[in-house]
This record gives C-alpha cells, structure tokens and sequence, in this order.
C-alpha cells in the first residue's frame, strides 16, 4: 500500500494535484488506515497515471471523469470534439501572436492595416515621426467610429499622396512641428491648405466626406483632439479663416 508521496511520485504529479483530483471527484479518497494515513493501491496508481496523460492531452479537468469511465466508441468521439476545440484554439493563439508581431511599430494597434499601410506611405515622403503618431492617433479615432468607411478614406488619402502639393503640405506640416512660431511659416502652410481645399471642393471630396461623417459631435471631439495634438493647430485656424474656410476635421466654405 502506498502513501500519497509515493502515489504522486509513480504517477509523476505532484501531492497537491492528487488533493486536487480528490477535492473535484476525480480520484476516490481512500479511507485512514488504524494510524490515520490514507494509503492507495495499484488500482489508484493507474487511475491517477490515465487522468494525467488525458490532461496533459489538452483534456478540460471537467472532461476528464467523462473520458475515463467512457466506453470506447464514446471516448473515440469525445476526443475527437476535444480535437477540434484544441485546433481552435491553436488557431485563435496563432491569430493573437500575428497581431502581436504587427505592434511592433505601435501603428497597429487599434488600426486596421489599410491605415497602417496609409501611414507606412506617409513616412515614406519623409513626414516627421511626431506628426505620423498624431495621424495615426486621429486615424484610431475614426476607424472606431466608422470602421466600415476606412476603406474608401484610405483610398482617397492614398491618392491624395501622388499630389506633389499634397506631399509638399505635409513637409511644410513637419517644418511646423519643430518651429511652430514662425508665422511666416504659417502663413505659407495657410495658402496651401487653403487651395487643396478649393481643389478638393471642385471635385466634390468635400462634400464626400461629409456624407460619410455626419456626426457632429464626433466632429467636434477630432476638432478638440487636433487643438490638444499642437499649439500651431489654432493659429492655423484662424489663417484658413482668414482665408474663407472654417472648421478642421469638417472643412466648409464660409458664407460670404
């Protein structure tokens, strides 16, 4: 007869897993022997030895009792449907070490890839770092709120980067980020902005958009957010003003 030591050390377990498969009802507890110790025999040994090897199979502990008093034909069909949920599962952690390795760069997270496409683009043309991270952050906003539409808008911002004033804009917006006092700067930021608009409006983006972001207080929450990203957003703002156009993320022409 057996001690729970020697017990858990010819099954290869510990002493807390035989208490353990006691307390569920997986392992009958034996009866104190004269001096108070529980002792076990062969029969426990197998026992013991077979709900091992089914849980280290990948078998749920809540399964295991199931399989073991199974006949055959039952427990040829229980481990197939154990099969197939460990394939699942298999596939579910493939999946989340993917979108692990895709943080690397931290654009993915929270992005779909066609924004994170967008921005690898971006960098490309030579954008400073800080102003793709505040894009991205921008972008992260709209793809919760109108994930469906994240297509087209990438779209159409991917075109937009084979306009040279589009890309120019951009190294003018990079110039700002490391000296957003210079008004001149601005200024000359301002006029362009101000006639990618008017081109924009011609060939009706602007009104686009405006379909596909009709909330307005959505609208205003991005407004807040880009006012919050740099000092130079507000002086910005009154420069396109100036110009006859108002709002940010929304862009209108005012009324004259």
């Amino acid at each position: 007869m057996l001690t729970i030591g020697r017990l858990a050390s010819y099954a290869g377990v510990t002493i807390r897993a035989v208490r353990h498969y006691h307390q569920i009802g997986l392992l009958p507890e034996p009866e104190r022997d004269a001096s108070g110790y529980r002792t076990y025999d062969a029969v426990a040994v197998v026992r013991l030895i077979r709900i091992r090897t089914l849980a280290e199979a990948g078998v749920p502990l809540a399964r295991v009792r199931e399989l073991l008093d199974a006949a055959p034909e039952a427990f040829a069909a229980a481990t197939t449907e154990i099969d197939r949920q460990l394939r699942a599962q298999i596939r579910a952690l493939q999946e989340h070490r993917r979108r692990i390795a895709r943080l690397g760069s931290g654009d993915s997270l929270a992005l779909p890839e066609e924004v994170v496409d967008y921005l690898d683009r971006l960098r490309a043309t030579g954008a400073p770092e800080a102003m793709i991270v505040a894009e991205r952050d921008a972008w992260i906003l709209i793809a919760a709120r109108w994930p469906e539409a994240i297509p087209a808008f990438m779209a159409q911002k991917v075109a937009e980067l084979a306009d040279p004033k589009m890309v120019r804009l951009y190294q003018l917006i990079g110039r700002i980020a490391e000296d957003w006092e210079d008004d001149e700067l601005l200024r000359e930021t301002a006029d362009l902005m101000s006639e990618l608009f008017e081109q924009a409006a011609a060939i009706g983006q602007l009104d686009w958009r405006d379909e596909h972001v009709p909330d307005a207080e959505f609208i205003r929450l991005m407004d807040a957010f880009a006012d919050g990203a740099h000092p130079a957003v507000a002086r910005l703002r009154e420069l396109i003003a100036e110009r006859g156009w108002t709002g940010w993320t929304r862009v209108e022409k005012r009324e004259t």
